[in-house]
């Protein structure tokens, strides 16, 4: 964890919040791997764009229907920092993350998260450690992201005051997701933890950095079938169930537009991360 991350919301969570409760909302908070570009002597741990490596017997994921989906990005797990996170991250492999990015047909066929048919235009690769693996081209119709290799760091995630693990802690009677009378929902306090934290950024594992509200509430929803409604009391202990597995922002210099500078969010149960079933993650995204 990085020193400067954690005594920066220390000192922000004790400027704001009275010292018991700063100390309590801080340990709230979740670790995580922020990913950059990477530069000079940075350890490279992955990619953004580029050629993906993948096995032989592996064909490039296609939508049925719609066409091949967008090479997104690729992290090598052995290369990120070991034992940070608090999930059941792989400790080696690669993961491969596709999306179908509208290419073919202008943002025609989107990928929603509540509807079933959808789910197969993002797909998550998992190639285990030591499987023989090659260069992959581009399909001729798809246009590559430019590659940008990619460095990590750990880092704290936050989340805001209305997020499941922050409201059941302060305000388990509130109306979930609904802001409540407590110092956590003090306009200077959420001000402050904007302004730390506005920018969503790449990351692995942690809290998502939501653009719309929580999307582990999207996903839970999905999860629970898309009639469910938004004030179904299942939704609170279905979203904990569901953890970020990565998510990958707009980004400029890999020419990469989600929307209006929106991210791409993958998220899955703790028990299908540890069993290694990315079949079972699930997809959404926001935008602004």
């Amino acid at each position: 964890m990085t020193q400067t991350s954690s005594g920066a919301l220390r000192a922000l969570a004790h400027e704001h919040l009275p010292s018991d409760v700063a100390e309590r909302w801080l340990g709230l908070l979740r670790p995580g791997v922020r990913l950059t570009a990477a530069g000079g002597d940075d350890a490279v741990v992955g990619q953004l764009g580029g050629e993906p490596r993948l096995p032989r017997d592996v064909e490039w994921p296609v939508w049925e229907g719609n066409g091949p989906l967008a090479f997104i990005a690729s992290v090598d797990c052995a290369a990120l920092p070991q034992g940070v996170l608090d999930i059941p991250f792989p400790a080696s492999g690669t993961l491969a993350f596709f999306y179908f990015d509208g290419q073919l047909d202008d943002g025609d066929a989107l990928v929603d998260v509540g509807d079933v048919e959808s789910r197969a235009g993002a797909r998550v690769v998992y190639v285990p450690a030591g499987t023989p693996v090659e260069a992959r081209a581009t399909p001729e119709e798809l246009d590559a992201y430019p590659h940008i290799p990619l460095t990590a760091r750990a880092d704290l995630t936050v989340a805001g005051a209305t997020h499941p693990r922050i409201q059941q802690a302060f305000a388990p009677e509130a109306q979930p997701f609904e802001k409540y009378e407590h110092p956590v929902c003090g306009e200077k306090f959420t001000e402050a933890l904007w302004e730390y934290g506005n920018e969503v950024g790449h990351q692995l594992g942690g809290t998502p950095q939501s653009v719309q509200g929580p999307v582990e509430l999207e996903v839970a929803r999905a999860a629970l079938g898309p009639d469910t409604d938004w004030h179904d009391p299942r939704l609170a202990d279905e979203t904990q169930r569901w953890v970020l597995l990565a998510q990958f922002d707009s980004d400029e210099a890999a020419g990469m537009m989600w929307g209006d500078v929106g991210c791409l969010y993958w998220l899955i149960r703790r028990a299908d991360l540890a069993e290694l079933r990315f079949d079972r993650a699930l997809f959404t995204w926001q935008c602004c």
